[in-house]
C-alpha cells in the first residue's frame, strides 16, 4: 500500500494537533491556556486561509467555536454539577460510614468493598468527588492501624477510573466519544451498551488491584511533619535600651536579614500602629510576629527585646507553647478555586486561617518555611502542611477547595440528601430508557437540585472547571478540523499501511493501545475527540462496523493508569499518599497492559471481528 500526501489544510491540522498534543502534555502550560492557543490558532488560520472540502462547502472559523455550545459539553458540565450536588447535599453520606465501620472490623474484605462501591459509584458519578470523600477514611483507617496509607490510596485511586469506563456518563472521555460518533452517522450508544465488557474489565482490575497491586507497592510516608518545625506567636517588648528604639521599622527588619514579618505593633493598652515601613520604633512597643522558636529568640536577641508569650516572658522555665494551634495536610482539590493562583496570592491566612509551612508535589519535595515557597503556582494535588486552629480545619472540611488529610471522617448529611440522590436516579433512569438524551435530562437534574436547594447557585458554579470546558471545545475543534479536511481519513490510511498484513483484531488492538499510550501522556478528552473521527475512518476503509473501533478509542482513552499526569485524581492520589513517579508504572503499567488485552479479546469477540 502506498500512502499520498494530504492536502495543505489537512497537513497543517495534523501539525496543530502534534503541537496540541505538545502543549497538553506541558505541566507548567495551563490547560486551558493550550486550549485556547489552538481555537486562536484554527480560527485565525482558516480566516487568512480558506478552505473548500469537497462538496464545494467552505468551512467557517466560527464553526470551531460550536463546541461551546455542544450536547458533550453540556451533559458534562450538568453531569458534574449533580455529582456535586450529591457530596454537599450529603447523600454519599451512609456510604462512607458504611465503610468507615467496615474497616474496623474486617480490612482485608473492606479493601474489596471499597473497590466495588468505587467502581459501582464511578459508573454513574465523577470520579473525583468519590475520591476525594474516600481519601480522609483510608488515610483515617491508616492511621488508626498504624499501617502507612500507600497500599491502599492508589488502588482504590486507579478503580475510579476502571468504574466510570462502565456507561455513557461514566466519565467525561465516554460521553465525548459516544456524541461525536454519533455527530458522524455511528448508531447511538445507550447508557449501557458496553456494560459487559466493561464489567469484565472491571472484574478483572477489582481482583488485580485487590490482590496483587498492594504487594508491588513499596511503604511510602509522606515526610513532612517530622522534618517542619511548628510556627508560635508571640511578641518582643522593646525596652529602652532597645538597639531599635529610634530606628524605622524597615531598618529593624534589616537587622533581622529582612526575616521578620510583623503583624501588628502595640503602642500601650489598646493603641496598635499600623507596621508600615517607616514607623519609628519607641520604647514599650509590642512587635507581633509569628515564626520558629529558634528564629523568635534570635530575633529578640537581634531586636535587644524580650520575648513573651501573652503576659508571660519566655525563657527554659516557660517555652512557648502551641495553644490550640494545630498541624495539619491539605491537599488542593481538582476543584479548587485556588488552582493557579500563586501561593503569595492566595490568601491563606486571611482567607482560611491557614499558616503555610510546606509544600509537598510529587516531582518537588520543598519543606521550607512559607516565606520560601510565595512564587510557587498551586496545582492539584499539591499537599500543604499547614498549621491552624481545630475550628478553622473544621470549617476546610464544609468547603471545596481544600480537602483535609487527618483521617477524620467529617462527610455532610442534610435533609436534602434523598432529595438529590433520588434526583440523579431518575437523571440516569430517563437517559437509560432512552426516554430524554442525557444532555436534556442532565439540565433538568440540575434544574431541579437547584429548586430543591439541593445546591445553590454558587455552589452550582464551583463544580464546574473552566480547565474541562477548553480542554472539551478545543478537542471538538481539532476533532471537526480533522474530518472535514481529510487529515482524519489520512491518518486511518497511515495506520493501515503501518499494520498492513495483520488481522483486523490486531489492528483494532493497536489502535487501543496508542489510544492508552496517548492518554497517558496527555489529557484523556483530548485523545478520545481526536481519536475517534480516526477510529471511524479505519473503520470504514476496513469496511467493519464502526462501533468496536470507537470503543477501542473510548476503552483506550480511559486506560490512565501508567503516569500521575494522565488523570487529575492519579495526582490527588499520588501527593497525598507520597507516592513516586514509578510506583504508578510499576503498578498501574501492568493495569494497562492487562485490560487492553482483556478489552481486545472481548470487542474481537463481541463483534466477530
Amino acid at each position: 500500500m502506498t500512502l499520498a500526501l494530504p492536502n495543505y489544510h489537512a497537513l497543517g491540522v495534523l501539525l496543530l494537533v502534534f503541537l496540541a498534543l505538545v502543549l497538553f502534555s506541558r505541566d507548567r502550560i495551563p490547560l486551558e491556556t493550550s486550549s485556547l492557543v489552538v481555537l486562536a490558532i484554527l480560527t485565525v488560520a482558516f480566516q487568512v486561509f480558506p478552505y473548500v472540502g469537497p462538496d464545494g462547502r467552505e468551512l467557517s472559523p466560527t464553526d470551531f467555536y460550536a463546541g461551546f455550545g455542544h450536547q458533550a459539553l453540556i451533559a458534562v458540565c450538568s453531569l458534574m454539577i449533580l455529582g456535586h450536588g450529591l457530596i454537599r447535599s450529603g447523600a454519599l453520606e451512609p456510604v462512607g460510614r458504611m465503610l468507615s465501620i467496615s474497616w474496623r472490623k474486617a480490612p482485608a474484605l473492606s479493601m474489596l468493598a471499597t473497590l466495588l462501591v468505587c467502581a459501582v459509584l464511578s459508573a454513574f458519578i465523577n470520579n473525583t468527588p468519590i475520591v476525594v470523600m474516600l481519601l480522609p477514611i483510608l488515610i483515617g483507617v491508616a492511621l488508626r492501624t498504624g499501617h502507612s496509607p500507600s497500599s491502599m490510596l492508589l488502588p482504590v485511586g486507579l478503580i475510579s477510573i476502571v468504574g466510570g469506563m462502565a456507561t455513557t456518563i461514566g466519565t467525561s472521555t465516554n460521553l465525548l466519544v459516544v456524541t461525536v460518533a454519533a455527530d458522524m452517522g455511528v448508531a447511538p450508544f445507550r447508557m449501557f451498551d458496553f456494560l459487559v465488557p466493561a464489567a469484565i474489565a472491571g472484574a478483572v482490575a477489582t481482583l488485580y488491584l485487590w490482590l496483587v497491586a498492594p504487594r508491588l507497592i513499596p511503604i511510602r510516608q509522606v515526610p513532612m511533619q517530622s522534618s517542619v518545625k511548628r510556627l508560635y506567636t508571640a511578641q518582643i517588648r522593646l525596652g529602652k535600651s532597645s538597639g531599635v528604639v529610634g530606628m524605622t521599622l524597615a531598618e529593624a527588619i534589616e537587622r533581622c536579614n529582612g526575616n521578620l514579618k510583623v503583624e501588628k505593633i502595640q503602642r500601650g493598652p489598646g493603641v496598635f500602629v499600623t507596621p508600615l515601613p517607616d514607623v519609628v520604633l519607641k520604647a514599650g512597643d509590642r512587635i507581633t510576629t509569628t515564626d520558629t522558636q529558634d528564629n523568635l529568640r534570635e530575633f529578640a536577641h537581634l531586636l535587644g527585646g524580650r520575648l513573651f508569650s501573652g503576659d508571660v516572658e519566655v525563657d527554659d522555665a516557660h517555652p512557648l507553647g502551641p495553644g490550640d494551634q494545630k498541624i495539619a495536610e491539605v491537599a488542593v482539590t481538582p476543584q479548587s478555586r485556588l488552582l493557579g493562583s500563586r501561593i503569595s496570592e492566595a490568601r491563606l491566612l486571611s482567607r482560611y486561617g491557614l499558616r503555610l509551612l510546606a509544600l509537598h508535589r510529587f516531582n518537588r519535595e520543598d519543606q521550607t518555611r512559607s516565606t520560601g515557597l510565595d512564587n510557587t503556582v498551586l496545582r492539584s494535588g499539591d499537599v500543604l502542611l499547614v498549621q491552624s486552629s481545630g475550628p478553622r480545619l473544621g470549617q476546610l472540611k464544609d468547603g471545596g477547595d481544600l480537602l483535609v488529610l487527618d483521617g477524620s471522617v467529617n462527610l455532610p448529611k442534610t435533609s436534602k440528601a434523598p432529595v438529590a440522590l433520588g434526583i440523579m436516579v431518575l437523571v440516569v433512569l430517563i437517559a437509560a430508557f432512552s426516554i430524554l438524551p442525557i444532555a436534556i435530562s442532565a439540565v433538568a437534574g440540575v434544574l431541579a437540585m437547584i429548586l430543591t436547594r439541593c445546591l445553590n447557585w454558587k455552589e452550582a458554579m464551583q463544580a464546574l472547571s473552566i480547565q474541562v470546558v477548553m480542554i472539551i471545545v478545543a478537542s471538538l475543534a481539532l476533532g471537526a478540523a480533522l474530518m472535514r479536511t481529510g487529515g482524519a481519513d489520512w491518518l486511518a490510511q497511515a495506520f493501515l499501511v503501518a499494520s498492513f498484513g495483520i488481522p483486523s483484531w490486531a489492528i483494532l488492538g493497536l489502535l487501543m493501545l496508542a489510544m492508552a499510550a496517548l492518554t497517558n501522556v496527555v489529557s484523556n478528552n483530548a485523545a478520545a475527540v481526536i481519536g475517534t473521527p480516526i477510529a471511524i475512518s479505519l473503520a470504514q476503509q476496513l469496511m467493519l462496523p464502526a462501533e468496536p473501533f470507537v470503543l477501542a478509542v473510548l476503552f483506550g482513552s480511559n486506560l490512565s493508569f501508567a503516569t500521575p499526569m494522565a488523570y487529575q485524581t492519579n495526582l490527588l492520589v499520588m501527593n497525598a499518599g507520597g507516592y513516586k513517579f514509578n510506583d504508578f508504572v510499576r503498578v498501574g503499567l501492568p493495569l494497562m497492559l492487562l485490560l487492553w488485552v482483556v478489552l481486545t479479546v472481548t470487542l474481537a469477540y463481541a463483534y466477530q471481528i
